[in-house]
């Protein structure tokens, strides 16, 4: 018995010496999950996260810092503009049904009857009208064989737009098979200009052909167009750094010091410049058809003296897209190009973090030359702005 006893004894000390180690390294790897579970939950909360922001179709995609989704569209004339957004596209859900394009009818003819009363209005004659020379002209793509006049409003889509046509003038079976290149060739895209006719051919084809053309908000083009062509230049358009940035630089630059270094131009540079419409004429001359990407829409497509026949809306061009190869009776010919996510949308983290630190001076500048673009087409004065 006595001889048990001292078995049993030995057998737990034993087990003790076993045990408590075990048991310590089991206590001290839960205190260490414990701890950098603390730590993760601290830290995520002054963690930035930063979303790829895609700009423009095709183009690389910018890094912002993403503070808030900031989606708008165009001022809510019809209930159905302010539930846009969130509709799914038409690409992914396979087209709009016949009610959609329907009701979205009476959108468009809102937008018409909204131009037009502004387009009345004498107070913005100058900013809305303008004359119908061969600049205007030349902005318009025209498809014989389908009846179809397209308006170009650069760093709006257009690249798409015009791949539709090129499709419809038979230079190509279907938009995904133009290379790039071609596309912006426009010697050899098959895409006449109106300008390249006779008087009175342009005169039946501006009174009998479907026209179009597609506006954005106008600020969030304006950085669109200093992004594309200042920083990014995927098309290796060497001009506008080498020879338009410096110009620009020279006259507008506050501190003449700073014109050689800081990354070339700034975009406080280039408000600067826009906002000075008679002083900058002598400029634009010098830049020649370069300056068509930060030109009003009405310089450039004249939408108080052509009758267009639908005005798009970028923000809206899930449904805008269909509606318009509906109303010009190519819906069965061709297709509008995949849409990426949350492009079409309103970015304004990314318009307030672009205009941070520039006067309003000379934003209410800008403004004063662009306000018959925010007018004519519904956008909304931009008061988180100017105010």
């Amino acid at each position: 018995m006595a001889k048990r006893r001292e078995l049993l004894l030995i057998h737990e000390r034993l087990c003790q010496r076993l045990h408590g180690p075990m048991m310590r390294r089991h206590w001290l790897l839960v205190g260490a999950c414990g701890w950098v579970l603390l730590i993760l939950m601290f830290v995520s909360k002054f963690i930035n996260f930063s979303f790829r922001m895609p700009d423009d179709y095709g183009g690389r995609p910018v890094l912002l810092n993403w503070t808030s989704p900031a989606i708008k569209t165009v001022n809510p004339l019809n209930p159905l503009l302010q539930n846009a957004a969130s509709q799914p596209s038409a690409a992914s859900s396979g087209g709009p049904t016949q009610e959609e394009l329907s009701d979205w009818e009476s959108v468009m003819a809102q937008r018409l009857q909204l131009s037009s009363s502004v387009c009345r209005n004498s107070s913005l004659w100058n900013l809305t009208h303008t004359p119908l020379r061969k600049f205007v002209l030349d902005r318009i793509f025209v498809c014989d064989k389908h009846k179809i006049l397209f308006c170009q409003t650069p760093k709006v889509g257009n690249t798409q737009w015009k791949k539709v046509l090129i499709v419809l003038n038979g230079k190509f079976s279907k938009v995904e098979d133009i290379p790039e290149n071609v596309v912006h060739h426009h010697d050899t895209n098959g895409l006449p200009r109106l300008s390249s006719m006779s008087d009175s051919e342009i005169t039946e084809r501006l009174n009998t052909y479907f026209k179009f053309f597609i506006v954005r908000d106008p600020f969030e083009r304006l950085i669109s167009a200093f992004k594309d062509k200042f920083l990014e230049n995927p098309r290796f358009e060497p001009w506008y750094k080498q020879n338009i940035a410096p110009a620009i630089i020279r006259k507008y630059r506050k501190n003449q010091r700073n014109s050689s270094g800081s990354a070339g131009l700034h975009f406080e540079d280039f408000v600067r410049y826009l906002g000075d419409k008679p002083g900058r004429k002598h400029l634009d001359r010098q830049f020649g058809e370069h300056v068509i990407h930060w030109l009003t829409y009405t310089e450039l497509c004249a939408p108080c003296d052509i009758s267009y026949d639908v005005i798009g809306h970028h923000e809206t061009l899930e449904q805008d897209a269909p509606f318009i190869l509906k109303s010009a009776g190519i819906e069965d010919l061709v297709s509008y190009p995949s849409i990426p996510k949350g492009i079409t949308r309103y970015n304004r983290t990314k318009v307030e973090h672009y205009f941070s630190g520039i006067s309003k001076r000379d934003i209410r500048r800008l403004y004063a030359c662009y306000q018959g673009d925010f007018n004519l087409f519904g956008y909304q004065r931009p008061d988180f702005l100017l105010d």
